[in-house]
């Protein structure tokens, strides 16, 4: 049984894998959480993004960018539907009664 092994495991060596507590979802109020917890964080990596000389212009732009989009709110994109600019909305509520009929029995 030595087949060149300077050690050779026994039974009681190998050890049996431990069952991990089933782990809950998180919830969206956990993960906002979270979330707002590296905010700061998030924000200093941004500033650092947008300031450095070594990143891409376009790394810069897109990091003043989420900036402003987090302190200023995102800019509103205006809506157009028809060749002159105008927003058509139009709406329509149509109310049907239906009068359930019983088997057997006709309209008149």
């Amino acid at each position: 049984m030595s087949d060149g092994l300077l050690y050779e495991p026994k039974i009681a060596d190998v050890h049996k894998p431990v069952a991990k507590k089933p782990s809950k979802g998180r919830t969206l109020t956990d993960i906002r959480t979270l979330a707002r917890s590296h905010a700061g964080t998030a924000v200093d990596t941004l500033v650092g993004v947008m300031r450095s000389d070594e990143a891409t212009p376009a790394a810069r732009v897109s990091a003043a960018n989420a900036i402003l989009d987090r302190g200023c709110g995102k800019a509103a994109q205006p809506v157009e539907n028809s060749e002159d600019g105008v927003l058509e909305l139009i709406h329509r509520i149509e109310r049907i009664i239906v009068h359930p009929q019983k088997p057997g029995v006709e309209e008149s």
